[in-house]
């Protein structure tokens, strides 16, 4: 029995279609509605006030996150369709020109071409489109768009991340919201980015510098913008 079957390997790049909106939808969702908050709680906006404007910001935050993921991921996916139309049509017009097109493609990669001809024969015996797709467009399942799945996955993940920092309203005694919310984002945040980091297999404390970084800057921005306007107010 071949040691393949035995010895199955999972490589982390096969979650980089799902994980990338996940992570970002979730980023998005804590960072943006914690500096709405402490932005309207800065400006010494009532309790449900600031409430009903964190509600507000998830809601608007969760279908903005799922349509920008769904229109862009879209135009990519129409893409690769159009792509993979001109190469189906460039393989029955020209299929001869195409293998040493692939061929040429693998001596690139330090393949002899008699070996690299007989390479590209095999693989176009047995699905032409699909070696020219992920050796020539580099289009593979793994990278294929999918633009629904992105866009379910940054508009839940962008709502539960949201529903963080509002959850520190509801706890949190008035006079120190603002403190208690920024902090409570932060490490969220940073659990976040270890969390993504782990499942991405990258540096834990990098990501986790990087979020933290971006979200208190954000909170920090937005404090002192609502605090200028409540005094002008």
């Amino acid at each position: 029995m071949s040691r393949l079957h035995v010895h199955p390997e999972n490589h982390l790049v096969e979650r980089i279609g799902w994980l990338r909106a996940a992570v970002l939808g979730a980023n998005d969702g804590i960072v943006s509605t914690a500096s709405l908050i402490v932005g309207v709680a800065a400006a010494a906006a009532k309790p449900s006030d600031i409430l009903i404007a964190g509600v507000a910001g998830l809601v608007a935050g969760a279908m903005s996150m799922a349509a920008g993921e769904y229109v862009s991921v879209s135009s990519q996916s129409d893409t690769e369709l159009a792509d993979l139309a001109r190469e189906r049509k460039e393989l029955t017009d020209n299929l001869e020109f195409e293998r040493e097109e692939l061929a040429q493609i693998y001596v690139k990669r330090g393949v002899d071409h008699e070996l690299a001809v007989k390479v590209a024969d095999q693989l176009m015996a047995k699905d032409a489109l699909g070696a020219h797709a992920r050796d020539e467009l580099g289009i593979s399942e793994i990278t294929t768009a999918r633009p629904i799945q992105a866009a379910l996955t940054s508009a839940a993940t962008f709502a539960i991340g949201a529903a963080m920092p509002l959850l520190m309203v509801v706890v949190s005694p008035t006079d120190k919201l603002v403190t208690i919310v920024s902090v409570a984002s932060l490490a969220f945040l940073a659990l976040l980015g270890a969390v993504g980091a782990k499942a991405g297999g990258a540096n834990i404390i990098t990501a986790m510098a990087r979020v933290t970084f971006w979200g208190a800057l954000a909170m920090a921005l937005t404090a002192g913008i609502g605090a200028l306007f409540g005094t002008v107010v």
